[in-house]
Parts: structure tokens; sequence; C-alpha cells
């Protein structure tokens, strides 16, 4: 004789929600406990415990609490299921061929759906369980369609739809479809594409900020900005700013303003397995919020990136001026001009549009590496001078400096002291739940180690900052020994790629061989 263990099991999905959200709470966790407890009493059965998944989708057999039932009807914890329908326990007809044909009955444990009366101790039901199982698959599928088409409905409209935002912006009090700016993380990415056109690279402006103590952007969201924000990519030990972060803030069309959206797809509307989308698929909209990083900024940058991808390798392959010079006539990029005898080899620059498709379409422009170097040298040479002795505006560029830096650490330090004060109140909340015995002895000192931990990490953090209020004479030191650096390029005697990287942004090459020298002096925040 089977037993009379009761299990109740509870699951509330997402469209649940928006309909007790609109007044029609019957699907409810409260009502489902009602209903079925009511059950289990009228019919004798000893309610032994019960699950109940929260905004978990019927698909899928991966739901917290479903699992921990699995797990427990392997142990014999129990000897039935009732839930208020059969969708309830899934809407995947393969499951439900699995649980309620296969593994349950093997197990001795009958299932019971409330409302819709089924029950596998009744053989005669089994074909309505089958019909059921269907209609509930069709009903998710057709549902999946519906949202998917409204989703990308709201795409194409501009309407932003990530469950978090990218790093520094928030989603609009007023409308959470819309993005507008977090200051504080906006800062830091105009710094990052400043440091980035400055010269340093990607690994290098993680390693200054990591050095700051500036928290990368999942530890912000959840510290500073309270979201259970959870990054798959990155170990949760990760407080570092890495190489790839770098590189996705320096190329994410959001900080000029666009909205990228529908990169990704799940496999089917069974299958939480996602793939990347091709690029002709992607809804872009653009100017759908206020930008971070001007359009002609992004585009030096993505240049930039291009040139110094060309740079890795070897120089007597690519040569020290690869990615930078150009026809002065046709705007395209020059190509490498060999010796026909000899083996001198490589010798200089000629129009590539030239060299393709022949006179008609550009003259040969034509310029040789020795008189190209010669040139290049010398014109940073008097460039040089020409900077140095420009005093006053050196002293301009100096205070711009200081000042982006000083705001930078002020806004660090307002963002640390915020979440001290907020584990303050958590340490004060903690202990008056102890007093009225909602947690007790041991879960009081458990959270108080973790709160008191993360203040020593938060007070070192803000240490570091205070340790550098004198930031004006270390400016100083580092703005004349920036001077100082470039005082070698008055003296200098062989171009490398790096010093033409640093200085230069192209090389135009006109039809009598002459060159016109475009240098990066200009800020572009200016």
């Amino acid at each position: 004789m089977k037993g009379n263990r009761a299990v109740l099991y509870l699951r509330l999905s997402k469209e649940d929600a928006d309909k007790i959200s609109k007044g029609d709470d019957s699907a409810s966790i409260k009502n489902q406990r009602l209903l079925l407890t009511d059950y289990a009493l009228t019919h004798n059965f000893k309610i032994v415990k019960v699950y109940s998944d929260d905004d978990e989708s019927g698909l899928y057999d991966d739901r917290p609490d479903f699992e921990k039932m699995m797990i427990d009807a392997k142990l014999n914890e129990f000897d039935i299921i009732i839930a208020k329908t059969q969708s309830r326990f899934s809407r995947n007809m393969e499951h439900i061929e699995r649980y309620l044909h296969h593994d349950l009955p093997n197990l001795g444990i009958r299932f019971i759906g409330v409302v819709d009366g089924v029950d596998t101790d009744n053989e005669e039901n089994k074909k309505s369980r089958q019909i059921n199982g269907l209609v509930n698959e069709w009903y998710c599928e057709d549902l999946s369609k519906n949202i998917r088409s409204s989703f990308k409905a709201k795409m194409k409209n501009g309407q932003f739809l990530g469950s978090s935002c990218p790093y520094g912006y928030k989603k609009d009090p007023q409308n959470h479809n819309h993005l507008v700016i977090d200051e504080y993380a906006a800062k830091i990415v105009r710094r990052i594409y400043k440091l980035y056109l400055s010269g340093y690279g990607k690994a290098k402006i993680g390693s200054i900020l990591s050095s700051e103590g500036v928290l990368i952007p999942t530890l912000y969201k959840r510290e500073v900005l309270g979201e259970n924000y959870h990054n798959s990519r990155a170990l949760e030990t990760t407080k570092n700013w890495s190489y790839q972060t770098i590189h996705t803030i320096l190329n994410n069309e959001t900080y000029i303003g666009n909205l990228i959206q529908n990169k990704v797809n799940t496999l089917s509307y069974k299958d939480k397995k996602k793939k990347m989308l091709p690029k002709e698929k992607w809804i872009i909209v653009e100017n759908t919020h206020e930008p971070i990083i001007d359009s002609e900024v992004f585009e030096m940058v993505k240049k930039l990136q291009k040139t110094r991808t060309r740079s890795v390798g070897s120089m007597e392959k690519n040569g020290i001026f690869s990615g930078l010079i150009y026809c002065a006539d046709c705007k395209h990029a020059m190509s490498r001009k060999y010796a026909r005898r000899g083996s001198k080899g490589f010798i200089g620059y000629i129009c590539k549009t030239y060299k393709t498709q022949g006179k008609v379409f550009c003259d040969s422009h034509t310029v040789n590496i020795e008189d190209l170097e010669e040139a290049v040298l010398f014109s940073i040479k008097n460039e040089a001078k020409k900077i140095l002795k420009e005093e006053d505006i050196d002293e301009l560029k100096k205070m711009e400096v200081y000042n982006d830096s000083r705001e930078c650490y002020e806004m660090q330090l307002e963002s640390i002291q915020k979440r001290l004060d907020k584990i303050e109140k958590f340490k004060r909340k903690t202990y008056d739940n102890f007093m009225e015995d909602l947690i007790s002895k041991e879960e009081y000192l458990t959270y108080i180690a973790e709160y008191d931990d993360e203040i020593k990490e938060l007070q070192k953090q803000k240490d570091v900052l205070v340790g550098k209020s004198d930031l004006q004479q270390e400016l100083n030191t580092q703005y004349d020994e920036w001077v100082e650096a470039f005082k070698n390029y008055i003296n200098i005697r062989k171009l490398t790629r790096d010093m033409v990287l640093e200085l230069i942004d192209r090389i135009e090459v006109n039809r009598d061989g002459s060159i016109i020298i475009y240098y990066k002096f200009q800020n572009p925040y200016d």
C-alpha cells in the first residue's frame, strides 16, 4: 500500500506575475498553497514539505526547488507530489514523458494536478495528460514567438531591453527603457578613452585603474548601485580591470548614443543556450540617448586600434609608417614599393589606387623610404622645439589634467564613503534582527564578520586615495617628466615605431613626393 506523505509544488512564472500586477492573483504562490493545502487535508494526505519556485519557467527542469524535490524523491522522502495543474509541474512535453510517465512511477511516487484532474495513479487519463502536455508546449511556443516579436519591435523603436545597463549608464527612473548617464562611471569611461589616445595600451590602462582602487564594472554595479549583477565571464574573486574590459569599453557604440541589440539569441524556446547572431541581424538605432563620448573621438580610437594592430609583428615586414601613410589626392592608403632589380627590396611607398587601377584614377605619388624618414625626423625635431617654447599653453594643459584627476579622485572618495555608510546601516539592522530573534547568533556573527571585512577593504581603498592628496605636486612632477622626455626629440637621430605612433596621426604624400604630417598635439576633448 502506498504511503500518504505528500509534498506541495508551487510555481510562479513571469507571465503569472504580470497577471497578478493587473489584479488577478489566482496563480499567486499564496493562493496555490491554500488550494493545495486544503486538497491534501481533505484527502487525508500528510504534508511533509513544500517546494516553491518563483519567477521560473515551466519549460526547464533546472528550477532550484524542482531540482531539490527530485533529489528528495530519489531519497524516498515522500510518496505524492501535489500541484495546482500539470503545467505548474512542467510545460515541456519531453519532461512530462520523462518524469510523469517514467521516473516518478519507477520511484513509486504519484503526481496529482488538483485543477485539471491529472492523477498518475489513473491509467485512463494518460492520453489526456499527453494531450495537455502538447497543448502546454504549444502555448509556450506561441508565447515565445509573441514575446520575441514584441521585443524586436521595442528594440527597433530604440528602447533599451537589457537587464543591466552598460557601465557609465543607468536606467531612467521615469522610463526604464531609456538610458541616462551615471556621472561617476561616465567619468571613468572618458578617462579610459583619453588614456588610450594618449598612448597607453589597454592592459596598462587597466593596471592604472586597478592601482587607484577604481571598482571594476561588476563590483561597481553590486556595491555602489546595489544591483544583483553577475558577470558569467568573470571569476567571483576578480577585482582588477582586465584587458578585455578596457577593449569592450573602447569598442562599445553605446557611448556615442547608439543602441546595438539583438546580438545573441537562444537556440529555441526550449533551450537556454545562446548563440551569436550575424551582424546583419543586429538591431542598431542611433541617437537614442545622451552620448558619453564624441563620435569623432570614438572614430579616432577605432582607427588607432587598427593602426596598433598593424604594428604587431616584425617591423621588417610592416615598417614604422604602416597604417599612417596616405595619398594626398585620392586619400587611400599607400602601398609598399619594391626595387625591380638587385637585393634592395623595400624602397618606399606608392599610391595604391595608381598601382592597382592606373593613372586614369590617380597619379603615382611615390616617396622614397629614406627621404620619408629624413623628412619626418626633421619635422619632429622642429615641432618639438616649437612646443617646448609654448610655456603658457603647457601650464593650461597642466591645470586641465589636474582638474580632471582631482574631480575623479573626489568622486571615488564619495562613492567609497556612501558604501561605508550603507554597511554601517546594514550592521545596525543585523543587530536589530538578532535582538528580535529573527536570526541566530551564528548568523549574526557571520554577517558582521563579512561586513567588517568589506569595511577594511574599502578603508584601504580610501587610504590610497587620501594618500594622493598632494595631487598638484604629483602631477607637476609627471608633467615635468613628460616635458623632459619630449626634449629628447630635439636631438633624435633615428625614428622608432613607438615614436611615430605617439606623435603622428597621419602622413599624406603629394604628387611631387613632398609630405604633409598631421600631428596628435590637439587634445580631442578640448
